[in-house]
């Protein structure tokens, strides 16, 4: 491996770059403990009855009153996290980290934590790293649980339970119902955090947007649960104690009842729709009914006040954050140049995009098609590579769904669809690849798996072409039902004007074909390639915030938050203390929560929107530069390459790519020779596809029976 270190070399940039990284990602830990040690004192008696009391006296309470010492302790530092994720994350685009990374930096030791150590369950495919954590939350819950009961249950006495007229037990079903409430806050706080796709924390953690989709739905089961358990104690002890006619209370202070009702309903329905028999089959409504989170999350801040959501109030706000500059993206219409409808009933949509938008393989984009459905999005693999094809973006959608069917039917049959209206959000993936750093890659792909390695594939190929670096040896295994489907195989060259050679690329390609007993005749099969208008209200794919996106984001995050926390000290000096101080009223807490959630989401809107505005010169600039595409697209079916009947082969690239295939009919592939084979010291296997396909490959790989193989399972299914 002396060649490839001395070829990734750093230069004193990336060097210097290197070292700034490594600051921040300590200064980033040390705030992480501290967050976390927060998390582990908060329900002991000593940060209630000492620390916070101390806290809250050297606040200026008249600006901030009861919450001044919530946002210091609970909101700031997971802010300031986002924020140093954002400037980590700047630096390491500028440093161009994705590409070339130093062979010498944590090759291994990384990837033994990634090594699976759950394969089948509930929990489905869990690493080293994955379980460790989700034993530290497990923990977490525990201990605040436990403490926050015995401390409840230790106020509890007879002559306090005959003072109010009940029964210690009633008391202890009483306390016990608040201490759940308050274990579900704690999971609530943590809901948020993997959904918001642009995130600058999840990358700290090796963690994409697509790979945290099942830790929001492991938190939002946990969630439901224990506010489900809260409601069914707090109605069972109103109703034993004679005091149903609680569930009506919404007073202008302390806990609103009413409010947390309601909301609980909205959760069980939406809880509901999350079954997956349900999801799967009535996915529309599924994605309807979820945005019920918005009134879930509104009654819940009036239920518990402001003060009580400013523990689940950071994920929050950076979801808000996320979630607007997405909407802000989606308004306008994307370029859709051309689509090819393969015969295998999956269509490749290629789209325009600006030269300086960049983006990481194996990431995903969301799409929205107005003429099918207004407002379903749905995530698909961003197959083309920015570097290769730098003012094209492409995706591939297999016909599958209610709603890829519809596309697939409306690009096949309609022949006269000279334009078709498509919003994007994205494309989010990965911050950094690490493929030089092993000796081999295998790419275990089901059906429409494969879409992932494709980007994988076209990386490696611009690498070598460009960089004349060594790369690993790729071995492809892609299982297919039918015949049609390897037309699949034929993605991995890029419709470029400029043949790209593939055959310094150690590439092996291993397709079996499941159903089909032995080749067929593809004479049936024919490519339809689409070619649509250009309109002048559409426009390139870019990114929102420009070529400097995650300082943009940074930005955004830290100057709403300021900007949020002068007006409502503001609001709070000149009008809330008055009404607390100068009268006999006390300020409605209803209305106190109304006007910190409406400054939170003004404070957003604006810095955002003027952050994007701030942008639009650039994008519009880059925008006009861009032509109309003009590439050479095949006119046959991809197919006749593989089987190599009655086509002249027309480059190097082609024969490469052929030369390179081998097709196996009517057998399955056995994964456990074909890695057991393998024999390079570091060996990266990648699955993407079916659940079990994925849950096998990654049985084989923490066997230990092969130490040199690393496993990570790439799923886009929830």
């Amino acid at each position: 491996m002396a060649d490839q270190e001395e070829t990734l070399k750093r230069s004193p940039s990336q060097e210097k770059y290197g070292r700034v990284q490594y600051a921040i990602k300590i200064l980033f830990l040390i705030v992480f403990v501290g967050w976390i040690f927060i998390w582990i004192m908060l329900p002991t008696n000593t940060n209630r009855e000492k620390w916070l009391p101390k806290l809250g006296t050297k606040i200026n309470s008249t600006y901030y009153g009861t919450e001044g010492a919530s946002f210091l302790i609970y909101t700031s530092p997971v802010l300031l996290m986002s924020v140093l994720g954002c400037v980590y994350l700047h630096i390491a685009k500028k440093s161009n980290d994705s590409n070339l990374e130093s062979y010498n930096v944590t090759k291994l030791d990384v990837a033994i934590l990634k090594r699976p150590i759950l394969v089948k369950g509930p929990l489905g495919i869990v690493s080293g790293t994955q379980l460790a954590f989700l034993l530290m939350f497990i923990a977490l819950i525990i201990w605040s649980f436990a403490t926050y009961l015995h401390n409840g249950f230790a106020t509890i006495t007879p002559q306090l339970a005959a003072k109010d007229g009940e029964k210690i037990w009633q008391e202890k079903l009483n306390t016990a119902a608040v201490r759940v409430a308050l274990i579900g806050n704690i999971c609530l706080s943590f809901l948020f955090f993997p959904v918001a796709r642009g995130s600058s924390i999840l990358p700290f953690f090796g963690l994409t947007p697509e790979s945290s989709i099942k830790y929001h739905m492991w938190i939002g089961n946990l969630v439901m649960i224990l506010f489900t358990t809260h409601g069914l104690c707090r109605i069972t002890f109103w109703a034993v104690t004679k005091q149903i006619s609680q569930m009506l209370k919404w007073d202008k202070v302390g806990v609103s009842n009413l409010a947390g009702e309601i909301a609980l309903i909205f959760g069980l329905i939406m809880w509901i729709t999350t079954i997956p028999r349900i999801r799967r089959k009535f996915f529309e409504l599924f994605f309807y009914i979820h945005y019920l989170y918005i009134p879930f999350i509104v009654l819940f801040i009036f239920h518990i006040g402001i003060t009580y959501a400013c523990l689940m109030l950071p994920s929050f706000y950076l979801f808000l954050v996320d979630r607007y500059l997405r909407f802000l993206q989606s308004r306008h219409q994307v370029r859709l140049v051309s689509a090819r409808v393969l015969p295998c009933e999956a269509v490749e949509l290629n789209f325009s995009k600006g030269h300086g938008f960049t983006y990481n393989p194996t990431s995903i984009m969301f799409i929205n098609i107005p003429s099918i459905s207004k407002l379903q999005w749905h995530p698909f693999t961003v197959t083309s590579n920015s570097n290769l094809e730098p003012e094209k973006l492409s995706v591939v959608i297999k016909s599958g769904g209610t709603w890829t069917q519809n596309l697939y039917k409306l690009l096949s049959t309609n022949s006269a669809i000279d334009r078709l209206g498509v919003s994007v959000e994205g494309p989010y993936g990965p911050a950094s690849t690490h493929f030089l750093r092993h000796d081999t890659l295998v790419l275990i792909s089901g059906g429409s798996g494969i879409t992932p390695f494709i980007s994988i594939i076209r990386e490696l190929i611009f690498l070598k072409n460009t960089f004349k670096c060594k790369t690993p040896k790729v071995v492809l295994i892609c299982s297919f039902r039918t015949s049609s489907s390897l037309s699949m195989i034929d993605l991995i060259l890029p419709v470029s004007s400029t043949p790209y050679d593939i055959s310094n690329l150690e590439l092996q390609i291993e397709a079996y074909i499941t159903k089909d007993k032995e080749p067929q005749s593809n004479s049936h099969l024919h490519l339809q390639t689409k070619w649509f208008k250009p309109n002048p209200n559409d426009v390139p794919i870019y990114a929102i915030l420009g070529p400097n996106s995650w300082l943009w984001h940074g930005a955004i995050i830290s100057s709403s938050f300021i900007i949020f926390l002068i007006i409502i000290g503001i609001i709070g000096r000149y009008y809330i203390f008055r009404v607390d101080h100068n009268s006999n009223a006390i300020f409605s807490f209803p209305l106190r929560s109304f006007l910190h959630m409406l400054i939170i989401c003004g404070s957003i809107v604006m810095i955002a929107s003027a952050a994007v505005v701030l942008n639009k010169k650039h994008n519009a600039k880059e925008a006009n530069k861009i032509q109309n595409l003009e590439v050479s697209t095949p006119t046959m079916s991809p197919t006749s390459m593989i089987y190599n009947i009655d086509r002249e082969l027309e480059s190097l690239p082609c024969q490469s790519l052929i030369q390179a295939t081998n097709v196996h009919y009517g057998v399955r592939p056995n994964f456990r020779r074909i890695l057991f084979e393998i024999k390079e010291s570091s060996v990266k296997v990648l699955a993407s596809g079916p659940k079990k396909m994925r849950q096998e490959v990654a049985a084989i790989c923490s066997s230990g029976l092969a130490e040199n193989l690393y496993f990570e399972s790439i799923s886009f299914s929830w």
